[in-house]
């Protein structure tokens, strides 16, 4: 499932929430009817009950734009679209057994230039954060030049052979999105920019 890079448009992936709301299910379903093409779904704490509810929760037709952060079991019982591994999990058998099916896209998170060129599993794209100070983690401040991350992701091109979309994540809004495919980020991930908008149609539609 891996692009040649530069294959592919500015991806734009939006996180859910930490904790679960009665009204996120249905502003999920507007964002997907608005063009949001990838969900991740993260649900620290949450039980597989709980998140094959969220699923279920969700008309078919969206579940392959969600990517799972945990109970990757689901995806045996549901047309997911990816697997996304924290640092944590990505050594656990119960991850690698799941890691397997070729219908599923791979992710992960590095917060570290040095994490970004050491790595060599394929996946179709990792996060890099935080890139601007995050509005949904208080603490969470900005780990990056931007000049220096555009240098690198430069480099990373030049590899002959596998070469990650780097998905910028921290921070995004609509003023500091230009910045983020200015620099040649493949993408941004955003979550607080989206979710604690007044509108997070409108939110979304500023960031598309």
């Amino acid at each position: 499932m891996h692009k040649a890079e530069g294959s592919s448009p500015f991806r734009l992936i939006l996180i859910s929430p930490p904790t679960t709301t009665a009204a996120e299910a249905p502003i999920l379903q507007c964002l997907f009817e608005a063009g949001l093409q990838t969900f991740h779904l993260r649900k620290p704490g949450a039980s597989a009950a709980e998140v094959e509810a969220y699923l279920q929760a969700m008309p078919q037709q969206y579940h392959r734009r969600i990517v799972l952060h945990g109970h990757y079991e689901l995806a045996q019982h549901y047309s997911i679209g990816g697997l996304h591994l924290p640092a944590a999990a990505r050594t656990t058998w119960a991850a690698q057994a799941h890691l397997r099916q070729p219908v599923h896209s791979l992710s992960t998170s590095f917060h570290s230039l040095t994490e970004l060129r050491r790595h060599r599993r394929r996946y179709e794209y990792v996060f890099l954060s935080p890139i601007f100070d995050s509005i949904s983690k208080q603490d969470y401040g900005q780990a990056f030049a931007l000049a220096e991350v555009q240098q690198e992701l430069q480099r990373l091109q030049q590899r002959r052979h596998y070469a990650p979309q780097v998905v910028a994540l921290g921070g995004i809004t609509a003023d500091t999105i230009a910045q983020v495919r200015a620099a040649g980020f493949a993408g941004a991930a955003v979550l607080g920019s989206v979710w604690q908008a007044a509108d997070p149609v409108a939110a979304l539609r500023q960031l598309l």
